[in-house]
């Protein structure tokens, strides 16, 4: 009797054992473990003028420090946390103010401030080689960090770099794509006034400079397929420090000036001076009444995709609309 006991006693306890087996077993079949987040995370690999960066994640909070940087995240659909000042503005360009009302200031291209872009706590620093090497070791200390490698030439190759950096190819190439399309449709609308020998003229406070091929607004009108007047049709940036002698060299059919004003006036007195210079008046271009003022921060300050396509703008409302 005792034996049948012990033998029923371990019987059942074995049933007992099975039947708990296979309820766990059926447990980790309906609830499969959750996946790690971190392992999970998307991570990618930025090349840029420093080197390689890698990326943890889609970055949220991002940090930009150029102007035509900030255009490119704006366009993007991005809202920087933090920016650096625009070189005319309070403190940003009129284009991209109500974008911008949110985005805290962190000093200027030339000088960013580091304690303020650490303060933002962000997960992304974009700059650039030009304007911020020396202190590109303190700003990846902070978070990662990619640099354009300059500021002059096509704003297209920095804006790539800059969609590949927020993890944004596709959008940046969709961008990219109708820019080059309405570039062709322009072309196409223009046709014989792409004769036309434009020359491009900007004001400063102790400089006066007559602009190239490879600078923001030279680019973009031989994208277009421009002509320009012969001493202009240099692919190097500008001629700079440019004295009255060389007025003669400003001629063209058509011609577009900027001024880049900071405040004090002096960049104004000194376009006044010299748009009413007997040698400026007397070029063929003064003679015709082709002689134009346009912004200096969409023809050359600002440097990326909204200023270039608010440049297209103003390329229709002078060549076509009239």
């Amino acid at each position: 009797m005792l034996k049948h006991f012990k033998l029923t006693t371990i019987i059942a306890a074995a049933f007992a054992l099975l039947l708990s087996l296979t309820a766990c077993g059926g447990k980790k079949e309906a609830e499969p473990a959750q996946p790690n987040e971190k392992e999970n995370a998307q991570s990618y690999t930025v090349e840029h003028a420093m080197g390689k960066t890698e990326i943890k994640g889609t970055p949220k909070r991002i940090v930009i420090l150029t102007n035509e940087g900030t255009e490119a995240l704006l366009a993007l659909g991005i809202t920087p946390v933090g920016a650096v000042k625009s070189w005319t503005g309070d403190p940003w360009y009129d284009h991209i103010q109500t974008q911008m009302k949110d985005v805290t200031e962190v000093g200027t291209e030339s000088e960013p401030n580091v304690e303020a872009i650490a303060a933002l706590k962000p997960d992304l620093i974009i700059g650039n080689k030009l304007r911020q090497e020396k202190i590109y070791e303190q700003l990846k200390a902070i978070a990662p960090t990619v640099f354009s490698e300059t500021l002059r030439g096509s704003w297209k190759e920095n804006f790539t770099l800059y969609a590949k950096a927020v993890n944004k190819e596709e959008k940046g190439k969709e961008i990219i794509a109708q820019y080059d399309s309405r570039i062709a449709d322009l072309k196409a609308k223009l046709g014989d006034k792409l004769h036309m020998k434009v020359s491009i003229v900007r004001f400063m406070a102790g400089d006066v400079r007559i602009y190239h091929k490879d600078s923001f607004s030279g680019i973009i009108l031989d994208q277009l397929g421009f002509a320009r007047p012969e001493s202009q049709s240099v692919n190097d940036f500008a001629e700079t420090g440019v004295t009255k002698e060389r007025i003669p060299a400003m001629d063209g059919d058509i011609l577009f000036y900027f001024t880049y004003e900071t405040g004090d006036g002096k960049a104004n007195e000194l376009e006044k001076e010299w748009i009413n210079d007997p040698l400026f008046k007397n070029l063929n271009v003064a003679k015709q009444g082709k002689v134009y003022k346009v912004s200096d921060t969409i023809w050359n300050t600002a440097g990326g995709v909204l200023a270039a396509n608010l440049m297209l703008d103003d390329i229709e409302k002078y060549f076509l609309e009239k």
